[in-house]
């Protein structure tokens, strides 16, 4: 078998939007297997034919197809052409090894205009392979299912499906910013955006060099697994150490956090906008932790214009867990690390922030110089999956100073 068939699902809903959709998606899987022999990605009446190379490996280039949303599922298959006895031929050769107590088949006809009617070629097919065979038939809960797929002149028979992410192709959606704490939360928030379509612009605040470089290396690792997923990414490193050293003396404690994650917002909505990102993302969750009640919620959002994204928002924390251990997230976010978000902490931080009592104490603080030096001093780092034409697959990354512009 030399071909995998990829499915889509949502994208077939999207009326006269459907072939834009349609060409990222092939767009986006040209992309993922591009350091990989794969002699081409093609759609086909309703489908996409991915044909292998001689020097590449089925399970390989389908673990890119896992990672690559708007997928519904794919199959490993083999193409043939559109002659029931060449067809049934192949299928037969190809079972030649193979044992199973009870089969079907199972046919879809994307060309109506085949002279036999899907039930007539499944039972056509299906009655060869029973004589030759002597399995047994079972419409019903049959322990081998044969795929088989006409198109107008070729068609595709596989064994099995393979799930795909689901979603949407990233970038049909727009681009968005996420605040990256290193923690377990908000990759999953990023993921789940990407799942949706978005292109995702990382944003970590770290406190190097009062506190270690472990909160931007963990960044790293985070940004290099997530752009398995959507190819490209681009990471800002924001200092934010002197920052907080300025507000410790001029806030008082309780309101400090508050006051910490009200900067973030400015300063990530500024470089978003300088990314063309529409929103914002966080992996804030209600009642997680004190800055995260909704009183506070609503005091930190208030300084945005952009709207703000909480994926997780409704989530416990069991299933936050699942869900990045899933993705693979869970290890690197669970190394330790010494993070902004717990330098200069209160020991008892206000949890019902008012929002005129935040305003006032921050009027003590040259507010747009903070957010301007942020952006100047922040580092700006690109990764991109495969890394290289003729590389493992590995994420590459390249890093600038930023100087005010990107």
């Amino acid at each position: 078998m030399n071909s995998i068939v990829v499915h889509y699902q949502e994208i077939a809903l999207k009326g006269k939007t459907r072939p834009w959709f349609l060409s990222r998606l092939v767009r986006n899987l040209r992309g993922a297997v591009a350091d990989l022999d794969v002699r081409a990605v093609r759609p086909l009446m309703g489908r996409i034919e991915v044909e292998l190379g001689p020097g590449a490996t089925r399970e390989e280039v389908g673990d890119r197809i896992r990672r690559t949303f708007g997928v519904a599922n794919f199959s490993y298959a083999a193409r043939t052409r559109l002659d029931l006895d060449v067809l049934t031929e192949q299928i037969l050769r190809e079972l030649r090894d193979r044992t199973c107590q009870s089969f079907r088949v199972s046919v879809r006809r994307a060309d109506k205009r085949f002279p036999m009617t899907s039930p007539e070629v499944e039972r056509e097919v299906g009655g060869r392979i029973k004589s030759a065979r002597g399995w047994k038939v079972d419409l019903e809960n049959a322990e081998l299912v044969v795929h088989i797929e006409l198109l107008t002149a070729e068609a595709f028979y596989f064994f099995g499906k393979e799930r795909g992410p689901g979603g949407l192709p990233t970038g049909t959606a727009g681009r968005v910013a996420c605040l990256l704490s290193g923690g377990i939360d908000s990759p999953v928030a990023a993921h789940r955006m990407m799942r949706r379509g978005c292109s995702v612009t990382f944003v970590h605040f770290h406190s190097y060099p009062i506190l270690s470089r472990a909160s931007q290396d963990k960044a790293r690792q985070l940004v290099t697994l997530l752009t398995q997923w959507q190819q490209r990414s681009r990471l800002y490193l924001v200092p934010f150490g002197d920052i907080q050293q300025q507000v410790v003396l001029a806030v008082p404690a309780p309101m400090r956090v508050v006051v910490y994650r009200r900067l973030m917002m400015r300063i990530a909505e500024q470089i978003a906008r300088a990314r063309g990102a529409q929103a914002l993302v966080t992996g804030e969750v209600v009642g997680q932790v004190a800055s995260q009640t909704l009183e506070n919620l609503a005091v930190i959002g208030n300084v945005a214009a952009l709207p703000i994204f909480r994926p997780l928002i409704g989530m416990d924390k069991e299933e936050i867990t699942a869900e990045a251990t899933k993705l693979g997230s869970y290890p690197i976010s669970i190394i330790p690390d010494q993070d902004c978000c717990t330098l200069f902490t209160p020991r008892h931080p206000q949890t019902r922030a008012r929002l005129a009592q935040v305003e006032s104490a921050e009027t003590v603080l040259p507010i747009q110089e903070f957010v301007e030096q942020a952006v100047r001093e922040a580092v700006v780092e690109d990764f991109q999956f495969p890394g290289s034409v003729s590389g493992s697959g590995e994420a590459r990354r390249s890093a600038t100073r930023e100087g005010g512009r990107w």
